[in-house]
């Protein structure tokens, strides 16, 4: 698919469950008043849309290729008699917890801690990647500003402010599209402030 392409919208109903094979998809709600939240960018290996899949409802959000992409889809019948190997099932409860801990992990953010640990935090998560692809921690977290502004649905001023305090702490270092994890220690430490 292309770059700008939609694989699913909100409201959409859910046919398949998902991977992305390679190129870059972000999952992001957009309010009537045009105000788009970035919920995660999907990188491949990453696999999607099994809330649909398992409760029958709609999609709750869009899916929009950042760039040209290849996604993989299994169907719902497919999905369904998957769901009878106790492997299979397994693994789709993994990564339903995966996703149920990533949400309560960010509305404990939002909750408790402050813009610049809230950063930090999304930040390690981003270096994490999906987990359930492989457990190694990145130093590069290819990313705009605008982007990670908008998944931490703060002002791209506020993050810039708060990006250059992370990187006069050691932390980061900013490039273009991207941002270096120099000190995971420091990162997790500002993380773990309020």
């Amino acid at each position: 698919m292309r770059a700008g392409e939609f694989v699913f919208r909100q409201g959409d109903r859910g046919e398949h469950f998902l991977t992305l094979l390679q190129g870059k998809l972000k999952a992001s709600t957009l309010r009537e008043d045009g105000k788009e939240a970035i919920l995660a960018v999907l990188e491949p290996g990453h696999w999607f849309g099994e809330a649909s899949m398992l409760d029958g409802l709609p999609r709750t959000h869009d899916v929009l290729a950042s760039r040209d992409s290849e996604v993989l889809g299994v169907d719902q019948a497919t999905f369904d008699r998957l769901m009878l190997d106790n492997g299979f099932a397994r693994a789709v409860c993994v990564l339903q917890a995966q996703h149920t801990r990533l949400v309560y992990r960010l509305l404990e953010d939002a909750m408790l801690r402050s813009t610049r640990a809230r950063i930090a935090s999304r930040l390690e998560q981003l270096a994490r990647g999906d987990g359930s692809i492989d457990g190694e921690q990145r130093q590069l977290v290819r990313i705009s500003q605008d982007e990670l502004a908008m998944m931490l649905g703060i002002s791209r001023q506020t993050l810039s402010l708060e990006l250059r305090e992370l990187v006069a702490g050691g932390a980061l270092e900013l490039g273009y599209r991207q941002l270096r994890i120099v000190s995971l220690e420091r990162l997790r430490e500002m993380a773990a402030q309020t």
